[in-house]
């Protein structure tokens, strides 16, 4: 008896075979033979064009990353965009564990397909470092494999927004851990400013929270080398501090000594430095005039207009300047 052959063990790194939706290329049954009577041609021409029609429907539905797709793990770059989120509460991770290892994957990670065989990730990071940890914990097999829907985003912004998106329903993000997202993605040029990243990224949100998150922009960019818990900075702090940084040209340098110095080794420690230094900062002047929205005050002459106040952030100036181009 002849020997089986034995069948090497898949290359991880090898591209996913996908079924083809070219028509015809399903299997299918054989073509009708020469003198079949009408009915069995027909039939079977039938079966043809009904597998090719599924084929198509897979094909389409692949395409636009309507179709769900099961990946091994370790294909899955959970480095491929910059991630939100800063912090990963352990409570919910321990609670997102147990309920995949009880029911299995509900909901699909987002991928994008990458030259080298891999995926991307767009959305769906503690799903897959769930996995990881699930694996790792028991070695069975059902844990290396993800759910997937493989989408086509036409530009890097539009991965970006997908993410964004899912975490905005999923998970309460800080207003730091946003602002940051929106100043990186302004300096790897994802958008062209932060106005536009927070524009593009934030747009069903409100416009005070949009105009919240451009004021954490600026604790990011003045502090966030010195900040290790910038995503348990409070709200009513970080907008403190935003204002008192725009009214204080001094205060960045002298937080960041505060923050370099005292090396805080918790989140509270360092919100305890930056509400010591602010204690400190001489009170930013009231803006006078009349406050026409949250931070930002109209003050009007005989032949001058005036808008100041911290409210006025990068987005709002622009908005600001394309609203008196279009009346010119």
């Amino acid at each position: 008896m002849a020997k089986r052959k034995r069948l090497s063990p898949a290359d991880p790194d090898a591209p996913i075979q996908y079924l083809s939706s070219r028509p015809g290329s399903m299997p299918g049954p054989e073509r009708p033979r020469a003198g079949a009577p009408i009915a069995e041609v027909a039939g079977e021409s039938a079966a043809r064009a009904a597998l090719d029609a599924i084929a198509a429907e897979l094909g389409d539905a692949r395409a636009s990353g309507r179709l769900i797709q099961s990946v091994p793990v370790i294909r899955i770059a959970d480095d491929h965009l910059i991630r939100d989120r800063m912090v990963v509460d352990e409570e919910e991770m321990r609670a997102l564990v147990e309920s995949l290892r009880a029911r299995g994957q509900q909901t699909p990670i987002e991928v994008v397909a990458l030259r080298s065989g891999r995926f991307g990730l767009i959305s769906g990071w503690r799903r897959v470092a769930a996995l990881k940890r699930l694996h790792e914990e028991t070695g069975e097999e059902r844990f290396t494999h993800v759910d997937a829907l493989v989408r086509e985003p036409e530009s890097a912004a539009e991965a970006y927004l997908g993410m964004v998106e899912e975490n905005e329903i999923r998970a309460g993000l800080s207003f730091y851990e946003r602002a940051r997202l929106a100043s990186e993605a302004a300096r790897i040029e994802v958008f062209p400013d932060v106005g536009a990243a927070i524009a593009g990224l934030y747009a069903r949100a409100s416009a005070s929270k949009r105009s919240k998150i451009a004021s954490f922009v600026a604790l990011h960019d003045r502090l966030g080398e010195q900040l290790r818990f910038g995503a348990a900075i409070p709200e009513k702090l970080g907008l403190a501090l935003a204002g008192a940084l725009q009214s204080d040209p001094t205060l960045a340098g002298r937080l960041r000594d505060a923050l370099r110095n005292r090396d805080a080794q918790d989140a509270a420690q360092e919100r305890d430095t930056l509400e010591r230094a602010l204690r400190k900062a001489p009170a930013p002047k009231a803006p006078r005039g009349e406050e026409l929205a949250p931070g930002i005050f109209l003050q009007s002459g005989r032949d001058r207009v005036t808008l100041a106040g911290p409210g006025l952030d990068a987005e709002t100036r622009a908005a600001l300047r394309d609203w008196l181009a279009a009346r010119a």
